[in-house]
Formats: C-alpha cells, structure tokens, sequence
C-alpha cells in the first residue's frame, strides 16, 4: 500500500463547562462530544522525496510545518525511521476556526493514517497519547465515540446512549481564535457543577443539557451567533447552541427532512455557510 484515502468528520459540544484555569495555563474542561459525518478528505501517499509536505490550499490553512496535520506525519515519520517520505493532500470542507475542531480532526486522521501506511502498529491509546500534545481534542477523534470529555479533554469516558440526531451547522464565515475566547472569559468559582445525564431516551432528552460556558464570550464579539440561534430554534430546531469557542451554531432537529428543509431555505436567503449533518 502506498497510499491511503481517508474521512476527518468534525465534531460538535453538546456541552462544554469551564471549570477551572489550571496551573499550565489551560482550563480544565467537562464536556459533551459528539462527531458529524461533514468530513475534511485526505490523501496520505508514500514518496521516495523524504520528510513531510502538505498541500491544501484553503485560506487559513498553511501549508507545510504550519500545518497540525504536518506536525502530526512528522512525529511518526521519526518514530519509523525516516526512510521513506510522506505527502498529505487535504481537501477542506470543514470550516476553519469554527469551533468544530477540523484541524484536530486532520491531525487524529493523519496519525491513524500514518501509523496504518507504515506499518507502525501503534494502538490507539499510543496514538491517542501522542494526540494530546499536538491538541487537546485530538485524542477524542482518535477515540472514535461520543464522549464524555473531561480534563483538558483528553480524558475520555464512552457515551454509549445518545441518540442519533440530524444537525444543521451554520457558520457565519467569520473565523474565531479559540485562544482570544479563553483569554477574555471570565471564569467564576465552581464549588460544585450539575450533573450530567449519562442517558439519553430521546434527541428530546439530549436537549436538555446543551450548554456553552464560552458562547456569552464570543456572541460578545459576534451578536450574529444570537441571530442564528434564534432562526434556528424559528425553523424548527428543538435546541440550538455555539459549538466550541464558536462561531459555528448548530441546531439539532428530529427528522432529516426538517434538517434538509432548514438547511436550505438559510443557505438561500442569507449568506451563511449552511449543512445538514448526521451524527455518526
């Protein structure tokens, strides 16, 4: 095999507390993640031209050692040896700096892609380790299941009962800094937190827990996520809540078709980028 093909879904928060800053300057997280099947498409192939290179070509990506995804081939590259080169082409249909972690998700996909093309014969839990110190959602991708995510998120508990949904995405195509959000939120004490459910019998049910302790943070920077919010939920969504540090609104809905029908007419009438998604 000398080169491989390969699906990176983006991923959206049911739920995200901030709990608490930590001493490394992250935050510790609790959240709810969940993975759609709107996919960035790489290409991973062999090449006799050692070291890594990367091609994409969308705006805000760069290309190269820039690249999480070049960062992500070069650590296994080194683990393998080096002997060989390796070339990533990446298709981006995941919106960038959208809160929906696309360049984590190329980062995950590439190293399972690496580790598989090479022959490497990392487990998950390996990839997963080496994950995290490339991003903190990039174990989650690996992990390959709705989660409960806690840490900085790399610690990662199976939600085996969520059901399945149809999403409409609406990005607003105003790219956001997910640094800038943690850096002008103002975290509040938590001497204690809800609890979250662990089951969930209907979309009804899940709705329930959608929360964003940074959506207040980044609608302050853009009332447009409000805008969305609110023609979501008059088009018929049951919930709808920023995903991640934004500005990506999601709005979950019962059926596909009402997905497919809302999608549409915001895709028509404004000038929003527009999908309906199912989870996978």
């Amino acid at each position: 095999m000398t080169a491989i093909h390969l699906k990176a879904p983006c991923k959206v928060n049911y739920r995200l507390d901030v709990l608490r800053r930590r001493p490394d300057g992250y935050h510790d997280l609790r959240m709810i993640m969940q993975r759609v099947d709107l996919c960035d498409d790489i290409t991973l192939a062999l090449s006799d031209k050692a070291g890594v290179r990367v091609a994409c070509g969308s705006a805000g990506v760069p290309d190269g050692p820039g690249n999480i995804a070049w960062s992500a081939a070069d650590i296994l590259l080194q683990r393998s040896g080096g002997r060989v080169g390796i070339d990533i082409a990446i298709d981006k249909k995941i919106p960038v700096a959208a809160g929906l972690g696309g360049g984590s998700s190329d980062a995950a996909t590439v190293l399972m892609g690496v580790n598989e093309l090479l022959g490497i014969g990392l487990s998950d839990r390996d990839l997963m380790n080496i994950g995290v110190t490339l991003g903190a959602d990039v174990p989650f991708f690996i992990f390959k299941k709705t989660a409960l995510a806690e840490g900085i998120g790399e610690l990662l508990t199976p939600l085996d009962a969520v059901p399945p949904a149809w999403l409409v995405l609406i990005n607003p195509r105003v790219p956001v800094s997910t640094a800038w959000v943690y850096q002008n939120l103002q975290l509040t004490n938590r001497d204690t937190v809800s609890k979250i459910p662990l089951f969930f019998r209907s979309v009804r049910d899940l709705c329930t827990v959608l929360a964003n302790d940074l959506e207040s943070v980044t609608i302050g920077r853009y009332p447009v996520i409000r805008e969305i919010k609110e023609r979501l939920l008059r088009d018929g969504a049951l919930g709808a809540l920023m995903s991640g540090s934004g500005p990506t609104v999601f709005g979950i809905f019962e059926s596909e078709d009402a997905a497919r029908a809302c999608a549409e007419t915001i895709a028509a009438e404004c000038d929003w980028f527009s999908i309906a998604v199912q989870t996978v």
